[in-house]
């Protein structure tokens, strides 16, 4: 059942003596962005499902005064519904495409703050949570001292690095940091960065993500090649090495490193999963290094599809400018399938052993150094699974509902 589809006839039962968050997320999942911040609704749903709080997600969604291309169908997704046991609303805010940056945490304040009160007045809230540190954190600020609650707020990597590095964005960070009751990191070097643009380190919990560990396994290689060439119409047939990248097709993930890379990798076959907008540029790029037929754009994969190609996957590759701690890094562990990435955010955190992979410089020689090191000596795949053991949704979950009830017992004292 598509995450996005109303539960029609199902109405919000109260939950009695549960203690309720109310959640803030331009980072959700909808009918036109099926795979936006899944990792957002995995770890609510995860709270959720542990049974100790009843959750209630507002995901506004920025829409300009007069619509157009992908907009129209953004706002057809602005439907509100019961989604995994989690209680979703999607009202929608005013958005300048490319110049309303300041604006946004005040625009979706104001829309959602009548909102947020009306949810509030018929069971009332215990904490009031954002899911990405800008524009979301400045609006919940504003949503929870309307409601006089404890506040919540978690970064996640481009929020810190992009955001934080803009002067009007990070003086609404700070202050709403100084309000928030407790800040949550997806990684140690993510906290370090907060406390390196201003934020209040004492605040910091570390949070990591988590995984789904019946999608995210070692497949059986010997037959994902024949698969992955019928569902995808692919050539993978041969023992030609598969190279794997998953991310935003966008300059701080590095797909051109990748590429140039490969063109010093014969044979080598470039999975490419993800959209964006460097696509255009990526594909004349593998057209003048003469790889164009060994990159594959995959556009943003069915998430049951992505076990598949991860597993069959001799290395995924991810030369990020900046990351957090990427969920694309664990779910390719999990697979049994070794990294080559950059040394960004928490990726000494995750890459301790070689069985993990390696860290790599961010040029395309280093890249396809490393490249060729994993594929001549690959680690036993069991090895690269365990590197993974330590991430779990559900272990996410539980560690989220203990921090909010720290939080709520300090709002109370």
């Amino acid at each position: 059942m598509d995450r996005c589809v109303r539960d029609v006839g199902a109405p919000l039962v109260s939950t009695g003596s549960m203690k309720r968050v109310l959640s803030l997320s331009t980072l959700y999942p909808n009918a036109a962005r099926p795979r936006f911040g899944t990792f957002v609704a995995r770890s609510l749903e995860a709270l959720a499902a542990h049974g100790d709080w009843d959750v209630t997600v507002i995901n506004p969604i920025g829409v300009p005064p007069v619509l157009f291309g992908e907009y129209t169908a953004l706002a057809n997704a602005a439907v509100d519904g019961e989604e995994h046991g989690v209680h979703v609303h999607r009202p929608t805010f005013t958005l300048l495409p490319k110049i309303g940056g300041r604006l946004n945490p005040s625009m979706i304040a104001r829309s959602v703050l009548p909102l947020a009160k009306r949810l509030h007045a018929e069971r009332p809230f215990d904490v009031v949570d954002a899911q990405f540190f800008y524009p979301d954190g400045p609006a919940a600020a504003t949503i929870a001292e309307a409601l006089g609650l404890p506040l919540s707020i978690k970064a996640r990597g481009a929020d810190i690095h992009f955001w934080g590095a803009k002067p009007y964005a990070n003086r609404a960070m700070r202050s709403a940091s100084a309000q928030a009751g407790g800040l949550l990191a997806v990684c140690e070097a993510l906290a370090d960065d907060m406390a390196g643009i201003g934020l209040p380190r004492e605040k910091i919990t570390i949070h990591y993500t988590g995984l789904d560990r019946d999608k995210f396994r070692p497949l059986n290689h010997t037959k994902l090649r024949d698969r992955l060439s019928d569902e995808l119409g692919l050539p993978l047939s041969g023992d030609a090495p598969i190279l794997a990248t998953v991310g935003a097709l966008i300059e701080r993930k590095g797909q051109a490193f990748v590429i140039e890379a490969l063109a010093t990798i014969p044979g080598a076959q470039l999975l490419l999963v993800g959209k964006g907008e460097d696509e255009a540029s990526l594909r004349a790029l593998a057209k003048e290094h003469g790889v164009a037929d060994r990159v594959h754009f995959l556009g943003l994969l069915d998430h049951d599809l992505l076990p598949l190609v991860l597993s069959a996957a001799d290395a995924m590759v991810l030369p990020s400018a900046s990351e957090g701690l990427a969920n694309a890094w664990v779910e390719a562990l999990a697979c049994g399938t070794p990294l080559v990435i950059t040394d960004a955010g928490g990726a000494r955190e995750l890459v301790t052993d070689e069985a993990a992979g390696r860290i790599v410089e961010r040029n395309a020689g280093a890249i396809a150094s490393a490249i060729r090191a994993v594929l001549a000596d690959p680690p036993d795949r069991q090895a690269t699974v365990a590197m993974a053991e330590p991430f779990d949704w559900r272990v996410n979950g539980a560690k989220l509902g203990e921090y909010y009830d720290a939080l709520v017992a300090a709002h109370r004292t």
